[in-house]
Formats: C-alpha cells, structure tokens, sequence
C-alpha cells in the first residue's frame, strides 16, 4: 500500500497549500516576479510542510499498525529533500539581502568564492555536496560509480532550479520525469517512493501557473531533489550513466545560454511551457 501515500498528500495540499500560500501574503512574504506582480514567497516552504504533515499520520500507522504504507527506501533519501529544502529557504531567506552576496550559477558562485565572498549559493552547493555524498553512500557501488551518482543527484537538483524562470515550468518537467519513469518501467515505485512530496508539488503547480506563488529556490531545489532521486532509483547503472550526460549537457547549456529563450524559439516547446499558465 505505498501507493497511499501521493493520494493523501495530495488530499492534504488542497487545503494546506492555497492556505500556506495566502498565509505568506497575508505576512508580507511577497516576490517580484518575471512579469513585475508581486506573488507570495516561497512557495516551496509550505510545499515541503505539506509533505511533512503527511508524513506524521503514515510514520504512525506504519508502525503501529504494521502498515506497509511508507516505502522502506523513503528513510534513505529524506535527509537530503528535507535538507536540500532548508538549504533552498536559506538562499531565498537571506539570499537577496545585504549581508550575503547572490552571484548566480556555478561560475559565479565559484568566482564569488576566488574574492572571498561565501554568497548563500556557496553555502547552498557546499552543503548539497555533503547531504548527497551522505545519502548515495551506502549502496555497494564502486567508487566511480558512487562519484558518479553524487554528480548526478547534485547536477539534477540544480538542474530545476535553473528550470525555474517561468511559472509552472520546473513543476512540468517533473511530471514529464514521472510519467517517463512510469511508463519506462511499468511500475509506480517513484510515486510510491516520494508520493508525499509529488502530492503538495502538483498541488502547488496550480498556483505557480496561475502566477499566485512563486516556488523560489526552497521550491524550485526540493523538485530537483526528488528528480535526482527518482533517477538514482528507477534507473540502473547504465542508464544512471546515460541521465548524468544528459543532465550534465544540459546545465552547462543552461550556464552559457538562456533556456527560456531556447524553449521560446522551439514551437512545440513553448506551447508545452505557456499550457495552463495565466
């Protein structure tokens, strides 16, 4: 029954979610989005509450009521969304104030680390290293191989954040993941896996689309970890191998170009990334 668990976070995000949302407003927890309007932020905080409060009810009747409801492997993996998340509210807490610089990208976080600046995008990478070296560990891999896995988990987490300059569009690429894994496999074991934070992500897609919250990098880093992860589990060795070019391709395209304006240019491409937004 590990299915269970994205049908009740999704229960869950419909109340908690809009609610969270407009409690940031209502805060003066706002961000200027690419459009100018001002949309409550972060989203990705109350994404990731959302999940925990599902989580508290399946813990408890999954052990006192000898419940299969949670994936075993969930207990691997959680360090790191939960930490990838706090680590994401940390860039967008403290990010764009005066006491920590903000250069963007891996160039200019590692340029800002030249001069001796530790922006909160450093601090972010750093700590992202750590949690992924903990997590991938572990596993009997062969050091390449586990080298390898670390690359790929960090790459993808960032990989939705550079994703993230449109409404909707890191949420999007998430569900096209989900549905190539699923149907690749014939199986639901990435819902049954991370269905807890899958529920509030889809939830909350209907608001980033309708321009009323913005992910921020709490958001937009939480989704690139639950991709990352469902990479390392739904993929063999190989094809972890074949997902780390992709990805790797695809961030250094995304560090000298500009994927919004790529995707813009493609047809196809753009109807996908303009469908449901506002």
């Amino acid at each position: 029954m590990y299915w269970v668990g994205f049908p009740l976070a999704m229960a869950i995000s419909l109340f908690l979610v809009p609610a969270g949302a407009r409690g940031l407003r209502d805060a003066g927890l706002v961000r200027e989005n690419y459009r100018g309007a001002l949309l409550a932020f972060p989203l990705g905080a109350v994404l990731a509450t959302a999940a925990l409060v599902t989580l508290a009810p399946l813990a408890f009747l999954n052990d006192r009521a000898d419940l299969d409801l949670l994936e075993p492997g969930l207990r691997q993996w959680l360090p790191y969304l939960l930490g990838i998340a706090f680590l994401g509210f940390l860039d967008d807490a403290l990010g764009r104030g005066e006491v920590l610089a903000t250069p963007r990208g891996w160039r200019g976080h590692w340029g800002a680390l030249r001069t001796g600046t530790l922006s909160t995008g450093a601090i972010k990478a750093i700590g992202a290293l750590a949690l992924a070296a903990y997590v991938v560990s572990g596993r009997g891999l062969e050091s390449w191989r586990y080298l390898a896995d670390v690359i790929l988990l960090i790459l993808t987490t960032n990989l939705f954040n550079l994703f993230d300059l449109r409404p909707g569009r890191a949420e999007k690429a998430l569900a096209l993941l989900a549905i190539g894994l699923c149907l690749g496999a014939w199986t639901l074991q990435p819902l049954e896996l991370l269905g807890i934070f899958a529920g509030p992500i889809l939830v909350g897609a209907w608001l980033t689309l309708g321009e009323k919250a913005m992910l921020g990098d709490t958001g937009s880093n939480l989704i690139g970890a639950v991709a990352g992860v469902w990479l390392l589990t739904a993929l063999g060795a190989n094809g972890r191998l074949t997902a780390l070019a992709i990805v790797l391709g695809l961030t250094i395209y995304g560090e000298i170009r500009s994927i919004s304006a790529t995707i813009d240019s493609v047809p196809p491409l753009r109807w996908l990334d303009s469908l449901g937004r506002a």
